[in-house]
């Protein structure tokens, strides 16, 4: 599992980067973007996020099996 940005949510505002001790979150194009590899489930960005756009999903590996 990890962070998922819900894209009509997120308005690029980067809090959720500075918000991410592994540096797993970065901002292109006014949108944030999750690296999963790097993700540890802290789930620091989440709460710093005012509008809501990110969350926790399992991955479809995890969903299928």
């Amino acid at each position: 599992m990890s962070a998922f940005v819900i894209e009509k949510l997120c308005m690029g505002c980067q809090r959720c980067v500075d918000a991410c001790p592994n540096r797993a979150i970065g901002v292109f194009a006014r949108l944030a973007t999750v690296d999963p590899a790097k993700c540890v489930e802290c789930e620091e960005c989440m709460e710093a996020c005012m509008h809501g756009a990110i969350t926790f999903r399992k991955d479809k590996k995890e969903a299928q099996g």
